[in-house]
């Protein structure tokens, strides 16, 4: 039975029976626990945290380069990490999916990174910016990018103040886009908002140039088309034999078993079955219904 083969067992974060994503929201809420309750200890304790593990100017300048990541796991209140959560939860979910965990975990921090040195760069560009910089922020600003360029021209509803709003994944990205540069033209907002720029960028490229492989060419995904890397080549090798199938001669269950359905149950187990074109979601249900016939 095809529930037997290998490619057919869930990937290895679904046997955990819990994700990357969920994890990272757990690190993120033990973390802050961990800094209210060393801020309520004593003012050396909120001292401490904000001199050596919040990102800023003068700890870069004196050598404290793991601020570029211990600042992710900060947050300046708990409506900031409520807010950064969400945004990881619904969005780092699907993204993790169709990346997989190693990816995700890749995407999220370097996301966070680069953000911290954009909003860096900026902050020596305007000295009034350049106090200390907390939060997931970018992280969760690159993973909303990579949500929008795999899902480039899919239709998806999101809530926007509880209000439904339907959109493209490339109107998600110029949405976020617009409003990080906005955002940095005011400089009294007390938001990092060039560190939002930074995440949404790294996301964006890091989707487009390592998964889908398509840089420097600008066309994206037609809507319901896999992106490069997460179609296998025998997939793509399927794609062109299609178009002649009704020419040729029928094929025998084994030929069809190994060319046409073993690499979808290959990208199920590698990307999971959200994946799947519905092209390939029909071949895989033609092979269900000749497996169970009498």
């Amino acid at each position: 039975m095809l529930e037997d083969r290998d490619y057919m067992r869930p990937p290895d974060f679904v046997e955990r029976r819990i994700s990357f994503t969920i994890l990272l929201l757990i690190v993120n809420a033990a973390a802050f626990v961990i800094q209210m309750l060393a801020a309520q200890i004593s003012l050396r304790g909120a001292e401490f945290e904000f001199s050596y593990l919040a990102l800023s100017l003068d700890g870069l300048r004196s050598g404290y380069v793991w601020q570029l990541l211990t600042f992710q796991f900060m947050h300046a209140g708990w409506l900031h990490l409520i807010f950064n959560s969400l945004a990881i939860f619904f969005f780092g979910r699907p993204v993790e999916t169709a990346l997989g965990g190693g990816r995700f975990l890749v995407v999220y921090f370097s996301s966070g990174i680069i953000g911290g040195l954009v909003q860096m760069l900026f902050a020596l560009a305007f000295p009034a910016l350049g106090g200390s910089v907390v939060g997931a922020s970018a992280g969760a600003y690159g993973l909303v990018a990579a949500f929008a360029v795999l899902n480039w021209a899919e239709e998806f509803t999101l809530l926007f103040y509880f209000i439904p709003v339907t959109m493209r994944g490339k109107t998600l990205l110029w949405v976020t886009l617009g409003l990080a540069v906005l955002g940095m033209a005011d400089l009294r907002s007390g938001v990092a908002n060039a560190a939002h720029l930074g995440g949404i960028l790294t996301g964006f490229f890091y989707v487009r140039q390592v998964v889908q492989g398509r840089w420097p060419q600008w066309e994206f995904p037609r809507r319901q088309q896999a992106p490069r890397e997460l179609a296998p080549a025998g997939r793509r090798q399927q794609n062109s034999r299609s178009s002649t199938a009704a020419h040729e001669e029928p094929v025998s269950p084994d030929s069809f078993m190994e060319n046409e359905v073993d690499p979808i149950l290959e990208k199920i187990s590698a990307k999971g079955i959200s994946s799947l074109t519905a092209r390939e979601r029909e071949i895989l249900e033609a092979a269900r219904r000749k497996m169970t016939r009498p």
